[in-house]
């Protein structure tokens, strides 16, 4: 008897556009409170928009309009920075000056 396969639920990139497993993305979220914060969990209450872990999605998504698009309310200075160090904190591609 073959075990059945559970649904992998997909999400894409903001800015990329790469669908993965949601589980493979970080998922940003505007909190009720008007926070913008990364939600590790993945199950803070509020509208959220996902991240590859691409440093140039990163970079991309804390100087453009694309975060504030995707999650339809503007992404304070302060929640960018946040963003900006959360992202050189995680493992993998780095930019490079330049």
């Amino acid at each position: 008897m073959a075990a059945l396969e559970r649904h992998v639920p997909l999400r894409s990139c903001v800015v990329c556009r790469t669908k993965m497993p949601k589980r493979d993305l970080v998922r940003v979220v505007v909190t009720p409170e008007g926070d913008c914060v990364v939600d590790e969990t993945g199950k803070l209450k509020g509208r959220g928009a996902y991240l590859c872990h691409r440093d140039t999605c990163w970079q991309a998504v804390t100087k453009g309009g694309r975060l504030a698009h995707a999650l339809k309310q503007d992404v304070s200075v302060t929640s960018k920075d946040r963003l900006t160090e959360y992202a050189a904190s995680m493992p993998g591609e780095q930019a490079t000056a330049g």
